[in-house]
Formats: structure tokens, C-alpha cells, sequence
């Protein structure tokens, strides 16, 4: 039977996107008008799609691979497995890092191998979506100081999604948080009860009476009160620090008067001769890029532990040069008891002592190194400590040295010798 040419028609159209817009051709020409309407629906139909669905993404050529996904779960940082009938069947290199290689083709409750784990998996794997999804904290996997969370996410029903995250960091960050406020609140309850016993001493009237009593009691008081002081003026001090640390100085300053200034303050505090702190500052020594304030209490907070901690009577001494990668090298040496080697990585933690008896006795509020590791941190340098047992213990701080016009660069090896003449009675030792 021949196709009626108003079918025809509709056809062509339809193919070239007319749709129902030629049905008024049918039945005028009295064809049958059953598969005339419905061709006419499809034209209507395909029209409709044509216009409300989304475009269709374009065929995946040679030139443009779909990524598989191994290929994804492998360029996520965090161990991934994929888990199906609790077969490790992917795991990226994150995964086999922590895990081992040989957790592929393994049960992943032997992969694992962590009580907390196990009970999730069983019930994520049996229960699916019902199953808790929230994440629960594991320790011991890989290392025994690293905490992990993990969370279990079921895929299209077929198998589990394992994820874990590395919280060591965090956990640290949130214990040193809760130690400092805890060391905080120790640090100024001890002389706040010390102040309040002694007033209410004073208060009984009969020690009040005695002058001599009530000096040496007004004398403690006074030293509580001063520890405190220190405390609340070091905790402040860092919190302005912290707030900047991403403002970069860039004023040029130049260590030799600084040195000069704090020098002179600890005299008239601590130390009855001068001469105890030996300065050496190498000819040409650039000026450092910062903030004066702060690298004078650097300055204070180091040479005043070198001199805490030195022997009697012996020398600290401070060396000033340029050191390689446009840096200026600052060196603080005491010649004290030194430091055992398992304590130097913790130094510079807020309220980390040594020994705690020895540092209050002599007036150290615990944040003298974390002001200072902050302040080098913020100017974008660099902290190193050494120390041998029975020899001393070596600061060293490298700062990034100004960026100077040139005019001014050509004169700067006079005005520096200037400075160092005037303000610093050199030593020849360096260190």
C-alpha cells in the first residue's frame, strides 16, 4: 500500500522539527485519520522533548575520557575504600599508605582491625541508609598517636563508601586550647590565693601591728601582684601577636640599637655587671624587615632567659650577620646547665617548662619562647634552638632582611657602625 502524501509530509516534517505544527494538512485530504493522529502525537511528543529536556551531554570521544571511579577515589588525599559484600575492592593510595597494600581483595573489618570500625561496617553493610551515619573517632590506626574519624556511606545499595579523616591535628589544637586555658587559670589562682591569705593575715590585726611583719608580708604581696601582671601582659602580648600574623612588617629596623635599649633594661634588672652580655654585630649587616616593638621584646625575652638560666657571672653572647637567602642571623648563646634533648621540641609551647620550680622562683611566666616563636613566625622567620647538657643552650633566629632604596642601601654599612659604636660595647667572642 503507498504512504498518502499528507503522511509523507507529516514525516518529513516531523524529522525536521515541525511536529504537529502541519496537522491541519491531515484528514483535510481524507487519509486515514487513525495513524494520521498518531503521527501527528509523536510529532507533538518529540517536539515537546525537544524543548523541555536538558541537552545531552556530548559523546564521550577519544579526546575526552570519563574518568573511572579508581581514577576519582585516587586523587582524593583522605583513605578511601569502596567495600562491596565487605570486600575491599578499591582503595586509594591514602588508604594503602595508612592500611597497607594488602588490604585489596581483604575483609575490611581485618583491614581495619578496630572494634568501633567493625561494629559500623557490620551495621552499615546490613542495615544500608537505616544504619547511623554519623562519624565516630578511631585511634591507633597506622600509628598509635593519630586519630582518626570515620564515616561510612552506603552506594546505590550495591556496596560502602569508607572514608577516613585524619583529626590528629585538630585534636592536638583543641587539647592545647583546653591545657592553655587550664595553665592560664593555675597560673593566676596561685598568687591570687597567696595575695588573699596575706590580707586576710593583715586583717587579724595583730600581725598588722608589727612593722617588720607587715613589710615582709607587703613585700610578698607586692611580688604576687607583679607575677600576675606579667602573666596578663605576656597573654595579651600574644594575643596581639596572633591577630597580627598576617600583617608582614615591612619597616627597616636595625637590630644594633635595639640590642643597645635591652641591654641596658636588663642591667637595671637582673644583672649587676654590664659587660656579662657580649655583643658582636658584623660589619654590613642589612636591617632587618619588622616591627620594632616586637623585636625589642624578642630581644628582651631571649637575652633575659640567657641570662636567667646562665651560670653566675658567666657570659651571654649576642652575634648579629647577614646569613645566605637575603636573611640576617641572630644569635643568643648562655653558658648554662643546658637543656635535655627530649625537652627542645616543646620549649617553645605556652607554659611548657623545664623545670616549673626554677622558672617561677625566678620570675618566668611559661610564654617567653611562644611570644617569641610567634614574633618570628609573624616577621616570616625562622626559630632554631640547640642545647648540650652542661654546656649552654643557643637561640638562633633568622630574619628576613629590608628591602632598601638603593641611595639609602650605599650608606648603610656607615650608619650601622654608627649605631653600634655609640650604643654597644662589642665583644670579640662570637657565636
Amino acid at each position: 500500500m503507498p504512504v498518502p502524501t499528507s503522511i509523507r509530509i507529516l514525516l518529513s516534517s516531523v524529522a525536521a522539527g515541525a511536529g504537529f505544527g502541519l496537522s491541519w494538512m491531515l484528514g483535510a485530504s481524507g487519509e486515514p485519520a487513525t495513524l494520521t493522529a498518531a503521527i501527528a502525537a509523536l510529532g507533538a511528543w518529540l517536539a515537546w522533548r525537544s524543548t523541555e529536556t536538558e541537552p545531552a551531554s556530548p559523546p564521550v570521544t577519544e579526546e575526552q575520557p570519563q574518568p573511572s571511579l579508581a581514577e576519582v577515589l585516587e586523587a582524593i588525599d583522605d583513605p578511601m575504600l569502596l567495600v562491596s559484600g565487605q570486600i575491599v575492592v578499591i582503595a586509594n593510595q591514602a588508604a594503602r599508605a595508612v592500611l597497607g597494600d594488602h588490604i585489596l581483595g581483604e575483609d575490611v573489618r581485618l583491614a581495619i582491625r578496630h572494634p568501633a570500625a567493625t561494629d559500623r561496617l557490620t551495621l552499615r553493610g546490613a542495615a544500608g541508609d537505616t544504619a547511623d551515619a554519623n562519624p565516630i573517632e578511631l585511634v591507633g590506626i597506622g600509628d598509635r598517636e593519630r586519630r582518626w574519624e570515620l564515616v561510612v556511606h552506603p552506594i546505590w545499595g550495591r556496596g560502602l563508601l569508607v572514608r577516613l579523616s585524619d583529626r590528629t591535628g585538630t585534636y592536638a589544637a583543641e587539647r592545647m586550647r583546653v591545657d592553655f586555658v587550664a595553665n592560664a587559670s593555675h597560673e593566676l589562682r596561685t598568687p591570687l590565693a597567696t595575695l588573699i591569705g596575706f590580707i586576710e593575715t593583715l586583717e587579724d590585726g595583730k600581725a598588722a601591728e608589727d612593722p617588720a611583719t607587715r613589710t615582709r608580708f607587703l613585700k610578698i604581696m607586692s611580688g604576687e601582684a607583679k607575677r600576675m601582671q606579667r602573666l596578663v601582659a605576656d597573654l595579651m602580648s600574644l594575643s596581639r601577636i596572633e591577630a597580627e600574623k598576617y600583617s608582614l612588617p615591612q619597616t627597616p629596623q636595625s637590630l644594633a640599637p635595639l640590642i643597645a635599649e635591652v641591654r641596658d633594661a636588663l642591667h637595671s634588672g637582673i644583672v649587676a655587671d654590664k659587660e656579662r652580655i657580649l655583643v658582636d654585630i658584623a660589619p654590613n649587616v642589612p636591617p632587618v624587615a619588622g616591627d620594632a616593638a616586637q623585636l625589642s621584646q624578642l630581644l628582651h625575652n631571649v637575652i633575659g632567659n640567657a641570662l636567667k638560666y646562665g651560670r653566675p657571672g658567666s657570659p651571654v653572647r649576642v652575634s648579629v650577620k647577614p646569613a645566605p637567602g637575603n636573611m640576617v642571623r641572630l644569635a643568643v648563646r648562655d653558658e648554662g646547665e643546658g637543656i635535655p634533648p627530649q625537652h627542645i621540641a616543646r620549649l617553645t609551647e605556652r607554659f611548657y617548662r623545664v623545670d616549673p620550680g626554677r622558672s617561677r622562683a625566678i620570675g618566668g611566666t611559661g610564654l617567653g619562647l611562644a611570644i617569641v616563636k610567634h614574633i618570628v613566625e609573624r616577621h616570616r622567620g625562622r626559630l632554631e634552638i640547640k642545647s648540650e647538657v652542661g654546656t649552654g643552650t643557643v637561640v638562633t633566629i633568622f630574619l628576613p632582611a629590608a628591602q632598601l632604596p638603593a641611595a639609602l642601601s650605599s650608606n648603610r654599612h656607615a650608619s650601622v657602625t654608627e649605631d653600634t659604636s655609640n650604643a654597644i660595647s662589642a665583644g670579640t667572642d662570637p657565636v
